[in-house]
């Protein structure tokens, strides 16, 4: 039996992959969508579910006590399936929630580490093109200077 439970126990687990592979947000359009839908499935679930349950009350009872019985075990079982189909919504949104802020963080963050790359590559290449516009005008003012005094020799010798 502990070879068993030893073997259940070094299986992955579903949730941890279901977790590494993050899925992409879904739009705030696809969002509302569902919040409307699960707003609406809720409703018409329980609906069904007291619709099934009044079925089964059709059946004939042996009597007014034993109808009572049924009707108090309904009641109890229902106001059950409801408390429960609450704290299992409740449950679902909690985790639909943090999963939101979640991704928004996790996506504000890749956003400003995209904004700081993109900044000090800026600064680093606005650098570098500073330094070779300097080069080059030094370079072509030695140059223009070199020229001028060839120039100037070449009108002294003329003279």
């Amino acid at each position: 039996m502990a070879a068993k439970t030893k073997k259940a126990s070094t299986r992955p687990k579903p949730k941890s992959q279901a977790k590494s592979a993050p899925a992409p947000a879904p739009s705030r359009a696809d969002q509302a969508l569902a919040a409307a839908e699960s707003a609406v499935d809720v409703p018409v679930g329980v609906v069904l579910g007291v619709s099934d349950r009044v079925s089964e009350l059709v059946e004939p009872l042996s009597g007014r006590s034993a109808a009572e019985k049924q009707l108090k075990s309904y009641s109890t079982q229902l106001r059950r399936t409801v408390k429960r189909s609450e704290r299992r919504g409740a449950t679902a949104r909690r985790k639909a929630r943090t999963e939101a802020r979640k991704t928004r963080n996790k996506v504000e963050r890749e956003a400003r580490k995209r904004q700081r790359t993109v900044q000090t590559t800026v600064k680093k290449n606005r650098a570098e093109v500073e330094q070779r516009v300097r080069k080059a005008i030094d370079e072509q003012a030695t140059r223009a200077q070199d020229l001028v005094g060839q120039v100037s020799d070449q009108l002294a010798a003329l003279r």
